[in-house]
């Protein structure tokens, strides 16, 4: 009996757990990750799906600074996932289950979930902040787990919006229909003054909410499966030619900042990449491989690993260097500048994104379509599309989409700025280019047979 006794506390050798919060990301508000050390090689981390500007936050304490109400209940958030955790640690861990890094994103889940009432959940706006709740368990884009930072602030947007449309009267998950379709639309485009295609991806938001509430258990409309988010086709392509580009780089620009921002956006129309990839570009990323020298990168959006070689365009930007880094909203409002120093002033068809205030601290945006000088609709888009169209036509399709990493060919040729006299003038140029290949052809002569002299 002793024998057995001293068996049996052996194996259910309690060992203390600690909990540790800490910030990891460079992205601003920064995610809270939880730190569970049970043993020197057992220490899972997972992210809590909270988050917390690094300026409020205490490394000495392990939590938000205790200065403003926010960061006191998400401290008070922290604690209590804490407390769970522990708790459930010590109710599981003498029972043999194992403690890993699965069983800790799983309990995380678990404490974020019992705080909601299924009730609760049949509200729209409710099921978004579950939704939210487990956005670093969810599936992202580009195949792994835990929705990006851009994901979560149009959730948290879409919210927004929401709270604005319903008024007093909550919406409810099963009320998403064609009629509230109809009315979202309108109040978006008519009574918001957003652009239709900005409505018609929040409409495709709302689906995707809808659908996973649908999945656990919670009741929708028959008509949610034909009610479905769009895309509006943009019919103002805005790209740079190679005459304007020409123009950008023989500008005289009179100051220093311009000059850099005029060596990112050249480099940006050669190379064919998002803004954000193209300006974290640094010397790593040049590399020469079996001879050939090229710019190697890892897109944001996507994921996917890009070689682009360095053609001579691309090493006259670059022989001395590449420019030194800006952010994107710098880079979009220089480039405004060194295109209207290039004289870019045309009148042109396209929209822009217009700030709107509303009292102290608070601001929307809205995109507004007009005629607007060229300069004025200049952002960093420009780069990949003036890319794709400049090439497009002198480089087979594949290879272009190789580089700017587009999914599929109907995708990519909504992208580029060509337009019908566009193909007109290229076609005329291909039958002249053919017509004098044939006049240079040498030509065969038959030669008189001497036996006929």
């Amino acid at each position: 009996m002793l024998t057995r006794l001293i068996k049996f506390e052996c194996s259910n050798v309690q060992i203390m757990a600690t909990i540790k919060f800490l910030l990891q990301g460079k992205n601003t508000p920064t995610p809270i990750y939880l730190r569970l050390s049970i043993e020197r090689n057992n220490t899972p981390k997972r992210k809590t799906g909270l988050f917390c500007n690094p300026k409020d936050w205490s490394n000495s304490t392990g939590l938000p600074k205790q200065t403003i109400s926010t960061n006191k209940v998400l401290a008070s958030k922290l604690k209590g996932l804490e407390k769970h955790i522990l708790d459930r640690y010590n109710f599981d861990y003498p029972q043999g289950i194992q403690i890993t890094g699965d069983w800790l994103q799983a309990e995380i889940e678990s404490y974020f979930k019992q705080g909601v009432k299924k009730n609760d959940l049949n509200k729209l706006t409710t099921y978004i902040d579950h939704y939210l709740s487990t956005a670093h368990l969810r599936k992202n884009a580009k195949g792994g787990v835990g929705l990006g930072q851009s994901s979560i602030k149009n959730y948290k947007r879409l919210k927004g919006l929401i709270q604005e449309f319903e008024g007093k009267t909550p919406v409810l998950i099963r009320d998403v229909n064609f009629k509230f379709k109809d009315a979202f639309l309108k109040w978006m485009t008519d009574t918001k003054g957003y652009a239709l295609s900005y409505a018609g991806r929040k409409l495709g938001s709302i689906k995707t909410i809808c659908l996973d509430a649908k999945v656990n258990g919670i009741e929708t409309h028959r008509q949610l499966d034909k009610v479905a988010g769009f895309k509006v086709k943009n019919e103002n392509i805005i790209y740079l030619s190679p005459q304007e580009l020409q123009k950008i780089e023989n500008t005289t620009l009179p100051h220093p900042y311009l000059k850099n921002a005029r060596k990112w956006l050249l480099l940006g129309c050669s190379i064919g990449q998002r803004g954000n990839d193209m300006l974290n570009l640094t010397d790593k990323n040049i590399v020469v491989r079996n001879g050939l020298k090229l710019i190697e990168l890892k897109q944001e959006k996507t994921g996917k690993n890009v070689a682009i070689p360095v053609l001579p365009t691309t090493e006259k930007i670059i022989k001395d260097g590449l420019p030194y880094k800006i952010s994107l909203q710098k880079f979009n409002d220089y480039i405004k500048e060194v295109c209207q120093y290039a004289g870019l002033n045309d009148l042109t068809k396209g929209q822009k994104v217009e700030v709107i205030k509303k009292g102290k601290g608070n601001k929307e945006k809205r995109i507004k379509k007009g005629l607007y000088p060229k300069h004025e609709l200049i952002t960093s888009h420009i780069c990949r599309r003036s890319f794709a169209t400049n090439l497009y036509g002198n480089m087979p399709t594949p290879l272009i989409m190789q580089i700017t990493a587009h999914a599929n060919e109907k995708t990519f040729y909504g992208y580029i700025g060509k337009n019908s006299l566009d193909y007109a003038q290229q076609i005329a140029e291909y039958y002249a280019k053919q017509t004098a290949k044939a006049s240079n052809e040498p030509k065969m002569q038959v030669l008189k047979n001497a036996s006929n002299h």
